[in-house]
């Protein structure tokens, strides 16, 4: 779409360009002057004000020679001479030679100065010609002329609106096993086609009363957007929901959503949204897209998308703001995050997405930005080994010691973990650094409750908080995948982990009347896994807890990771399922829960995905091949070979 201020002129519209540019219309009775004269005035005017300033320059020239001496007039000349004749193709810079004292100084001197003025009569006589020869063309063609003008105009204007040049062409990495995956078990097959099911629901209700919307209020049926996204319909859903389509086979609603991109996605709008939200949502959904499709608008958004957040990283550390304007560039902080701090989750959660982008782009500043962030956080203080969720990007100093493996820290873990992943294990450095933090989290914040559970903790103010968030739950897949790989033959160990991390938070769904888990639940005063504030007692149709049985599925195959994903599942269509969607619930408690009317699009691109994978067979999106990012967009295994990202190592096989 063309800004208001790039509009070309409407030259066929009465106002044309010359009227524009200052020919008035006649006095007297108010008739247009026609459009050849008004050109010819508009040439005449401007031969002769050239003519009149060319002809004020030498009488200038003149008396500056009688005031002062040759020497000093050489220098006049040529400095003047230069400024005229800059950018002016008829008046360039004439060669002049160092002054001289003797005689034929001054003689070459009259010779540039003729010189200079036979260039003056011959740019006003050929101006002249212009005027004389648009004085001979008819209406018409000075009418097509002017048409071919402002075609001429619109093309570089699209030129201008197409976004970057074509990428340089990269090796398509190998994508295997992204459609089918159908179970041998009846029974299983046919859960899975009530997840699919349930994910067509989702989507047409979207499709239906919040298309290009961020979001669906599925009550109330209209869009909903919050303050990640800016004040824009950005398609939020859309984008978040693509690869899950892709994977169920849902293709015309793919192709839909495709249309919509292409025709809709415009990130040059003047809307603050955080840098985290839309780089896991957005640029993970949409090269996720590509790599499932082969789409090359997918890629081409994704980059366009990626250079809109590169002033984000405009610090005086290059911490990124969590906030970004994608117009102006201008980025902040959230107000309530420790004294302007950006959060360990958000500026540590960029790593996959930005090395597939210098993948794809060739581009090294997208690496460089989050190798940057890494680099400066080994060189800091962490106290007891553990990395505080407040990071101040001005000073370079911790905010409040708050650690925590659920909200503001959890996906940082997570990207440690998976880089190495991605990189086909070369990635080295990030693997140590994400045995380093699982150590000390399993040291400080990992305990078992009185009645045997095992949760993880928040770290505060020198003391363990007891209390475990839902998005902490992810955790007990992360130890499950990282469990290959581990040092000191732990690979036992972390599975174990893995699994003892599931049954705490099975526990928290069980425990509610809706067997939905909630926000947040502690382990003291004699309860657990139970939400004590009313506050955390809502469920916003979030992923983590399926997510984590879904990697135990797949590194286990034990069949109660399968039933208890059909137990959500059947919640979560008894009890959030509406006419319009499906909606969070605010008391998990309750047996008369009230809605908070949010379709979360992350319940299309997580929580839908991961239970489809739950009940399809292993061979649809091998672990081996695809690494999922924290929104569950899959990334393809960047196997390189010979050109390892810098800092990488040979795979040891």
């Amino acid at each position: 779409m063309i800004k208001e201020h790039l509009r070309p002129p409407d030259f066929g519209s009465e106002r044309t360009a010359v009227q524009e540019a200052g020919v008035s219309r006649t006095a007297g009775n108010g008739a247009c002057v026609r459009v050849r004269d008004r050109l010819v005035q508009l040439l005449y005017f401007g031969a002769t004000l050239r003519l009149c300033i060319l002809r004020t320059f030498g009488v200038m020239l003149k008396s500056k020679m009688r005031k002062h001496d040759l020497s000093k007039t050489d220098g006049l000349i040529s400095k003047t001479v230069s400024g005229l004749g800059r950018g002016r193709s008829s008046l360039q810079r004439p060669m002049v030679s160092p002054p001289s004292q003797s005689g034929h100084g001054s003689q070459r001197q009259r010779e540039e100065e003729e010189s200079l003025r036979d260039k003056i009569r011959a740019d006003h006589e050929r101006a002249l010609q212009e005027a004389k020869e648009k004085l001979r063309k008819s209406r018409e063609e000075l009418q097509a002329e002017i048409q071919t003008e402002k075609n001429k105009v619109v093309e570089d204007l699209k030129k201008k609106d197409a976004g970057p040049k074509p990428l340089p062409p990269v090796p398509m990495p190998k994508v295997v096993g992204v459609s089918d995956g159908e179970p041998l078990e009846p029974d299983v097959k046919e859960k899975r086609d009530k997840i699919r099911e349930m994910m067509k629901h989702a989507w047409d209700s979207y499709r239906q009363y919040g298309w290009g919307h961020n979001e669906l209020k599925p009550l109330a049926k209209k869009g909903h957007s919050t303050n990640i996204f800016g004040n824009s319909q950005l398609g939020a859903t859309i984008v978040d929901a693509l690869d899950t389509l892709y994977i169920m086979g849902l293709h015309e609603e793919f192709k839909d959503g495709q249309e919509w991109i292409e025709q809709n996605l415009d990130f040059s709008v003047n809307a603050e949204v955080s840098v985290f939200e839309v780089n896991i949502r957005f640029i993970g959904g949409l090269l996720a897209a590509y790599y499932l499709s082969g789409q090359e608008v997918f890629k081409l958004k994704a980059v366009q998308l990626a250079e809109k957040l590169i002033p984000a990283f405009n610090t005086p550390t290059g911490i990124p703001w969590a906030m970004v304007n994608l117009k102006s560039g201008v980025g902040r902080n959230w107000g309530w995050a420790s004294a302007g701090s950006s959060i360990l989750a958000e500026f540590g959660t960029l790593h996959m997405e930005f090395v597939h982008l210098t993948y794809l782009t060739g581009n090294p500043i997208y690496y460089q930005k989050v190798m940057h962030i890494r680099k400066l956080l080994a060189k800091m203080d962490r106290p007891n080994g553990l990395y505080p969720n407040y990071l101040n990007p001005r000073t370079g100093r911790w905010g409040q010691h708050h650690t925590s493996v659920g909200g503001l820290g959890d996906s940082f873990y997570e990207y440690l973990l998976k880089a190495w992943l991605m990189s086909d294990k070369t990635d080295t450095e990030a693997r140590k650094t994400y045995d380093d933090a699982i150590e000390a989290i399993e040291r400080h914040l990992i305990r078992k409750s009185n009645g045997g559970l095992t949760f993880i903790g928040e770290w505060k103010n020198g003391h363990l908080e007891r209390k475990m968030g839902h998005l902490a739950c992810f955790a007990g897949g992360m130890f499950a995948l990282g469990a290959d790989g581990s040092p000191d033959d732990k690979a036992g160990h972390y599975l174990q982990l893995g699994a003892e991390i599931a049954h705490t938070c099975h526990e928290s769904y069980d425990r509610t009347v809706l067997k939905l888990g909630p926000e947040a639940f502690k382990f003291d005063s004699g309860l657990e896994a139970v939400a004590v504030r009313q506050n955390e007692k809502y469920y916003i149709l979030r992923p983590e807890v399926i997510e984590t049985y879904w990697y135990m599925w797949r590194f286990t195959h034990d069949p109660k990771y399968r039933q208890w994903g059909w137990e959500a599942a059947q919640a979560i269509d008894k009890y959030c399922r509406v006419s319009g969607g499906f909606s969070g619930v605010k008391d998990v408690y309750s047996s008369n829960p009230t809605y908070d009317d949010v379709q979360q699009s992350f319940f299309l691109a997580e929580t839908l995905k991961y239970l489809y994978l739950l009940f399809s067979s292993d061979d649809l999106m091998p672990l081996e091949s695809w690494v999922f990012n924290t929104e569950a967009h899959p990334l393809p295994v960047l196997h390189l070979g010979n050109i390892t990202l810098p800092g990488s190592e040979p795979a040891q096989r």
